[in-house]
C-alpha cells in the first residue's frame, strides 16, 4: 500500500509516528501547505532509519494538484487530516485519480434557513453520500468517519449490535476528560477551528420514528461518569458525525452525540459567537500599512491560541471517548459503555504526541491496515459500521492501545 497523508498537523505528525511502528504499507507521502510541517513529520520517522516517508507541499483546497501528487506517487490510498473545510476537495481528487480514500471528519453541513434548531439543512456528509455510485462504479472505497469520534465510536456500535444486544433502545457516543494544561486559562487540546464548527452548529439527533431532527447548542446537559478515574462530566448535544452514520448500518430507536465541554468552555464558545468570532466568511480589516485586509475571524482565534499538537508537555491526564449503549439481549434489559481510554503521560511517553490527537490518529492507521490485508473491504461511501468490528477491535489491542466494557 502506497498512501497520501495530507496534513501534517498534530493528528498528522501522530499518525506518521504510529504507521512507523507497522509494516503494512509501502510508503507515505506526507503533504502539508506548510512543506515545514511535512518535513519535520518526515525527519521525526526517519532519523530512526525509517525511509518510506517522503515530504511533500500541496494545497489542500486545489483538487488538481492533490489528483497530481497522488498519480506521481502511484499511491493507492488519501489518507485526510486537514479540517473539515477540505473534505470534498480531497474526496473529490482521491476518486480523479483512482485511488480510495480515507478521513477522520465528513463534509461540513449547512442549517436549516428558516427552522435550524428543529430541522436539518444539509447534513454532516451528505455532499459525499451523494456521490455514492460514482465510488461504486469506479470500484473505489472512501471511508468516511474513521477517525476516534467519529471512527472507534462507531465501531463499538456495530460490535454492540452484533455481539452485545438483541434490540438497541439508543446508542449514545459520550466524550469526556479530565485532561488540564498548565499556563492557560483557555487551550483546546484539539483543532478550535473544527471544535467552533461542531459546537455551535444546531446538534442532530436521530429517532427511529422522527427520523434526524436538530435541537438548540449545548441542550440536554447531563452528567456522565467515565471510567479510569475521569469520573463525573457534564457533556451536552453537539452536532458530530456519529448521529449521521450509525443509523444508516446499525438499527436503534435513538442515536446521540454529547461532549463533555464544561461550563466554562461552553461559555467562552457563546462568547465568540455573539461577537462574530466564529464566522468563517472574510471581513476587512486595516493592514499595517493602511490598506483592506480580508481575514476570517475564525481563523484569527485560531491563530491566537496555542497549536494543540505543542501542548502535551503541559498536559496532564486521561481522555475517554465511548459508546453507551441501551437495549435487550436474551429478553433482558441490559446497559453498556465501550470505551477508549489514552493517558496523555503515556502517549507523550510512548509517541511524543498528546493523548487526544493521538487517540484521534491511531483509528485510520488501524483502518489503513485492515485495508491492506483485505480484512475490510468494500466499494462506494461507506462509514465504519459498515465493517466486520471484531478485526477492528482485536488490531487495536495490538496496538498496545486496549479498550474496554463497562456493565450497567
Amino acid at each position: 500500500m502506497r498512501v497520501l497523508l495530507v496534513g501534517a498537523g498534530g493528528v498528522g505528525t501522530a499518525i506518521t509516528r504510529i504507521a512507523a511502528r507497522r509494516e503494512f504499507f509501502e510508503a507515505m507521502v506526507v503533504a502539508d501547505h506548510d512543506p515545514a510541517r511535512a518535513e519535520a513529520a518526515v525527519a521525526t520517522v526517519s532519523a530512526a532509519g525509517d525511509r518510506r516517508f517522503t515530504a511533500a507541499r500541496v494545497d489542500a483546497s486545489d483538487e488538481a494538484a492533490v489528483t497530481a501528487l497522488l498519480t506521481a506517487h502511484r499511491c493507492d490510498v488519501l489518507l485526510n487530516a486537514t479540517d473539515p473545510r477540505f473534505v470534498m476537495p480531497l474526496f473529490r481528487a482521491a476518486l480523479a485519480a483512482g485511488a480510495d480514500y480515507l478521513d477522520m471528519a465528513m463534509s461540513l453541513s449547512r442549517p436549516h434557513p428558516e427552522r435550524p434548531y428543529e430541522e436539518c439543512g444539509v447534513k454532516l456528509g451528505d455532499a459525499q453520500f451523494e456521490r455514492a455510485a460514482e465510488w461504486e462504479r469506479a470500484g473505489r472505497l472512501a471511508l468516511v468517519g474513521m477517525g476516534v469520534e467519529p471512527g472507534l465510536s462507531d465501531v463499538f456500535a456495530r460490535y454492540a449490535a452484533d455481539e452485545l444486544f438483541d434490540t438497541i433502545d439508543e446508542l449514545g457516543v459520550r466524550d469526556g476528560a479530565n485532561l488540564t494544561v498548565d499556563g492557560y486559562d483557555f487551550a483546546p487540546s484539539f483543532s478550535i477551528w473544527t471544535t467552533i464548527e461542531e459546537c455551535l452548529n444546531p446538534p442532530v439527533v436521530y429517532e427511529e420514528d422522527r427520523g434526524w431532527f436538530t435541537t438548540a447548542p449545548f441542550s440536554e446537559p447531563e452528567v456522565f461518569d467515565f471510567p479510569e478515574g475521569i469520573g463525573p462530566v457534564s457533556c451536552v448535544n453537539v452536532e458530530h458525525e456519529e448521529v449521521l452514520l450509525m443509523p444508516r448500518w446499525v438499527d436503534a430507536r435513538r442515536v446521540t452525540f454529547k461532549y463533555g465541554l464544561g461550563e466554562e468552555f461552553i461559555g467562552t464558545l457563546k462568547t465568540l459567537h455573539q461577537l462574530g468570532l466564529d464566522r468563517t466568511g472574510a471581513v476587512t480589516v486595516a493592514g499595517r500599512d493602511g490598506g483592506p485586509v480580508r481575514v476570517s475571524p475564525r481563523d484569527v482565534v485560531a491563530a491566537c491560541l496555542p497549536d494543540p499538537a505543542t501542548l502535551g508537555e503541559r498536559m496532564h491526564g486521561k481522555t475517554c471517548a465511548g459508546t453507551w449503549v441501551t437495549g435487550t439481549k436474551d429478553g433482558r434489559a441490559r446497559e453498556v459503555y465501550l470505551y477508549h481510554v489514552v493517558d496523555n503521560q503515556w502517549s507523550m511517553r510512548e509517541y511524543g504526541s498528546q493523548a487526544v490527537v493521538w487517540q484521534t490518529a491511531v483509528n485510520p492507521v488501524v483502518a489503513l491496515e485492515l485495508m491492506a490485508s483485505g480484512a475490510w473491504t468494500g466499494t462506494g461511501v461507506l462509514g465504519p459500521e459498515a465493517f466486520a468490528p471484531r478485526p477492528f477491535l482485536d488490531l487495536l489491542t495490538g496496538y498496545g492501545s486496549p479498550w474496554g466494557i463497562r456493565e450497567s
